[in-house]
């Protein structure tokens, strides 16, 4: 999800059109007119690779986010709009696994008459399985995110409509940022008081945007003790030609390294521990906070209005500025800060079902069948190759299945434990009897705790886990887990979770690349 800053970044969609104006020409005929071809877009190349199999030569597919590239952070390209404007069928997998300007990306430019399906909702009636997403809270200081509940369908919205959260006041001692901290340490800054507020239209600075019905992770700094109040103010905008529509304000006082009591607040509900998020109400049209102190998700979040709501930024936040150049908006390294850190790394937005169903082969499958059903329907002439190719690849499906059963079942029980730095394995670890037993989300910004180290060292000792688990996109970002890993003299192996490299560029040897390494490690 990508959280806009600036206004002067122009769009995917604006560049097309300043391209064809440049030009004077208009977009060349789609590619099947050229090759005789299906022209297939899909978001990653997990995905490109189940479509090859099924379309086989009647098939040119291409995906947008690139191999070894994150699909939750990847910003699509004028080229990936072309891509699109091209395609006949566009696959997404969704549930909030892509950055969000990807699939604004593939909705605004695909043509009305091309065939754009999200694999992982139409997969269900393949008897695809769906897990809910559950967090877990690793840190000892509240987990303060944004989110935006509701899909807005009254007001005609979709999954590419904006909702739009803007700090349009702070007031306090210091300084406050709202920041986001990506998988490979960039930072995106869309809260900072220390330069004023933009009064504009919600698209420049101070200013965070959600799709509907999902919420974020983020980390907030605030430069002095003392008590804050922050102003949100939200809109919706359906798509880039409606006038934004007003979702409410409020405004949520922040009490940091100081007593809650003294925040003046009567009546006061502390948020001080487990789960919150500044939340956008597309149905009640209100801003408030959504807490759970045991750290759940929505369905166990109570409504506390902001008028309220005290939010504690207790002492053991304090922390230092980086010396990280990215981080020189916080100010020199080495100042002192209050920090509520991002609980989970990267540019992490989602709803409330866990998008990597794939990691469950059977569920591939059901993805493989509604492939073979979309080309089908797009191309009924080639349908007998469809389904031949169909076949086949789902009877070695079947054998990957198996395999991977066969080489988790060589782990003993007692060591059948996933400790990795991404929650995406919920699936393996139900479909091959493995048990997630933590995933590690260090925040790139600060220092590990004391607190953040003890809590990995004891899960890894008491269980006896052999080894853990680091995806090879992420390794550069994860150096918590091996130094403790280092310390507790256990192995640091490799597991693939959304992306491919060179090492790994199909699905099928994802799969059995991963099942290997579990059983070598584990075993």
């Amino acid at each position: 999800m990508r959280f806009l800053r600036h206004s002067r970044r122009r769009s995917p969609v604006a560049w097309l059109a300043v391209l064809i104006a440049i030009t004077g020409c208009a977009a060349p005929p789609a590619l099947t007119d050229r090759d005789n071809r299906l022209q297939v877009v899909t978001t990653t190349g997990l995905l490109r690779d189940l479509v090859s199999r099924v379309g086989g030569d009647r098939v040119n597919v291409t995906s947008l986010v690139p191999d070894g590239a994150d699909p939750h952070s990847y910003e699509p390209s004028l080229r990936d709009v072309r891509d699109v404007v091209y395609a006949d069928v566009a696959f997404s997998n969704y549930v909030m696994l892509e950055e969000h300007n990807v699939i604004k990306t593939l909705d605004a430019n695909l043509d009305v008459d091309a065939a754009n399906v999200s694999l992982a909702e139409s997969a269900v009636k393949y008897a695809a399985e769906i897990i809910p997403l559950v967090e877990d809270v690793s840190l000892d200081t509240i987990w303060l995110g944004l989110r935006a509940r509701g899909n807005g369908a009254r007001y005609g919205a979709n999954r590419a409509s904006d909702v739009v959260l803007s700090m349009t006041a702070a007031r306090g001692p210091g300084a406050v940022f709202g920041y986001l901290t990506g998988s490979f340490g960039d930072t995106d800054v869309y809260f900072d008081s220390s330069d004023g507020f933009d009064a504009g239209d919600g698209y420049r600075e101070d200013t965070a945007t959600l799709p509907a019905d999902a919420h974020t992770h983020m980390s907030w700094v605030f430069t002095e003790p003392g008590t804050y109040e922050l102003t949100l103010s939200a809109r919706l905008r359906v798509d880039q030609q409606s006038r934004p529509i007003p979702l409410g304000e409020s405004t949520f006082t922040v009490a940091v390294g100081v007593p809650p009591a003294e925040s003046g607040v009567d009546g006061a509900t502390v948020l001080d521990r487990g789960h919150a998020d500044l939340t956008v109400d597309l149905e009640r049209e209100e801003v408030y906070a959504l807490y759970d102190p045991e750290g759940g998700g929505e369905a166990t979040q109570e409504v506390v209005p902001a008028d309220r709501a005290v939010i504690e930024v207790p002492n053991k936040a304090l922390a230092e500025v980086p010396t990280a150049s990215q981080f020189g908006f916080l100010g020199h390294a080495g100042d002192q800060i209050y920090q509520l850190a991002q609980a989970v790394l990267g540019k992490h937005v989602h709803g409330e079902i866990d998008p990597h169903l794939w990691q469950d082969v059977h569920n591939a499958m059901s993805y493989v069948e509604v492939i073979r059903d979309t080309l089908i329907e797009r191309d009924p002439g080639s349908a007998k190759e469809y389904r031949r190719n169909t076949t086949a690849y789902l009877e070695e499906l079947e054998e990957l299945d198996t395999y991977v059963r066969d080489r988790t079942a060589q782990i003993p029980e007692s060591r059948r434990y996933l400790v990795t730095t991404h929650d995406a394995f919920a699936y393996l670890a139900q479909a091959y009897d493995m048990t997630v037993a933590g995933f590690v989300t260090p925040n790139p910004a600060t220092e590990p705790s004391l607190a953040d180290r003890r809590k990995l060292t004891d899960t890894i000792r008491n269980l006896r886990v052999p080894a853990v688990f680091l995806e090879p996109n992420l390794a550069a970002r994860s150096s918590t887990l091996t130094e403790v890993a280092a310390e507790q003299g256990i192995r640091v192996c490799p597991i693939y979770g959304d992306t491919f490299d060179d090492t790994v560029n199909t699905y099928v040897a994802m799969m059995r690349f991963n099942a290997d390494s579990l059983r070598d490690c584990l075993r």
